[in-house]
C-alpha cells in the first residue's frame, strides 16, 4: 500500500471503495426512414359525370372544385402532358404565365385532397396509377375487341356500356375529340357484339343491342345492316324487310340518299327467293308441242 507523506506523518493512502462503472452501451445504428404508408385506391368516374371516390366505387367521395376537377379529367384522359400544354388545354385564353400558374394551384389543391394523385417529374405531369378510371376500362375492352377478341355482352348493361356521355354536364371545347373518339368506340363494340351474339344463336338480345345503337344514332346504317343481320339469322325474313325499309326511309328523309350497296344486297338474294317462290316451279312443256322438224331441202328424185 502507497503512503502519502505530507507534514511529519506518514497517512496511508485508502483504496476508493466505490466499483469500477461499466462502459455505456454504443448507441443504435441509424435506421432509414420508414416510408409513408401507400395512400388508398382511387376509382374515377367520368361516364355520366365526373366523380372520385377513395378505396373504390363505393368509397367515400373527395370533393375538388371545378379547376381541380377539370385537371384530374384531362389526364385521366389524355395521360402524360408537359405542364404548358395541360395549362393551354386548360386555360387556352389565358396568359401562358397565369395558365402556368392556375395549373400549380390546381395540382396543389388536387393532392390536398387526394394526396399523390397527380405526380410531377420535371416538366410532365400525369395521373398516379393507383387512380381506377372507368373510361380507361372502357377502351380497353374496346381494343380487344377491335383485336379480334370477344365482346363481352355484360359490357352492354354496365354503365360503359348503355351510352352515358363523357362530362355530359361540361361545355369544355377540349372534350369534343374525346367524347366522339369514345361515342365511335362503343357503338363499334356495340355492333361486333350483335354478330357474336348471332353466331352464338342469341338472337334476342343481338337484336336488342343493334335497337340500343340506333337509339344512339339513327342515321348509322352499319347499325341498321346489324339489325338485318339479326333478323335474317333468327329467320324472321319479314322483320328484316321492314328493318331493312325503315332504314330506306330514314336515310331518304333526313340526308336525301338511298342505301349503300352493302345495304341494299343484304336482301337482294331474299328478294330474288321471294320472286321465284310466288311464280310457282316452270311448267313441263311436252316434247309433243314441239313442231316435227320441217326439211328446208327438196327431195332427191331417181
Amino acid at each position: 500500500m502507497s503512503v502519502l507523506r505530507g507534514g511529519t506523518a506518514d497517512i496511508p493512502a485508502q483504496r476508493s471503495a466505490l466499483p469500477e462503472q461499466p462502459l455505456p452501451p454504443a448507441p443504435p445504428a441509424p435506421t432509414a426512414l420508414s416510408a409513408p404508408p401507400e395512400p388508398p385506391r382511387l376509382a374515377l368516374q367520368l361516364l355520366g359525370g365526373f366523380r372520385l371516390t377513395r378505396d373504390g366505387r363505393d368509397g367515400r367521395d373527395v370533393e375538388l372544385p371545378a379547376g381541380a376537377q377539370r385537371l384530374v379529367a384531362v389526364l385521366a384522359l389524355r395521360g402524360r402532358l408537359s405542364r404548358s400544354r395541360l395549362a393551354g388545354t386548360l386555360w387556352p385564353e389565358t396568359e401562358e404565365h397565369r395558365a402556368l400558374a392556375r395549373l400549380r394551384t390546381a395540382i396543389w389543391r388536387v393532392n390536398q385532397a387526394a394526396p399523390r394523385l397527380v405526380v410531377s417529374s420535371g416538366a410532365q405531369v400525369a395521373l398516379h396509377a393507383r387512380a381506377d378510371v372507368d373510361v380507361a376500362v372502357l377502351v380497353d375492352h374496346a381494343l380487344r375487341v377491335f383485336r379480334g377478341g370477344e365482346a363481352d355482352p355484360a359490357a352492354a348493361w354496365s354503365p360503359e356500356g348503355t351510352g352515358a356521355d363523357l362530362l355530359p354536364d361540361w361545355a369544355d371545347e377540349w372534350l369534343t375529340h374525346d367524347r366522339e373518339r369514345l361515342r365511335q368506340m362503343r357503338l363499334h363494340v356495340l355492333e361486333r357484339m350483335v354478330e357474336s351474339l348471332c353466331e352464338g344463336g342469341r338472337f334476342g338480345l343481338a337484336i336488342e343491342i343493334a335497337l340500343r345503337v340506333l337509339r344512339a344514332d339513327v342515321l348509322r346504317e352499319s347499325a341498321h345492316r346489324a339489325l338485318v343481320r339479326a333478323h335474317l339469322a333468327e329467320g324472321n325474313v319479314g322483320e328484316a324487310v321492314r328493318a331493312y325499309q325503315a332504314c330506306v326511309e330514314i336515310l331518304r328523309r333526313e340526308l336525301g340518299v338511298g342505301p349503300s350497296r352493302a345495304t341494299s344486297e343484304l336482301l337482294a338474294g331474299r328478294a330474288l327467293d321471294r320472286t321465284a317462290a310466288s311464280r310457282g316451279p316452270e311448267p313441263a312443256v311436252p316434247t309433243a308441242a314441239f313442231p316435227a322438224r320441217v326439211r328446208t331441202t327438196a327431195p332427191r328424185t331417181p
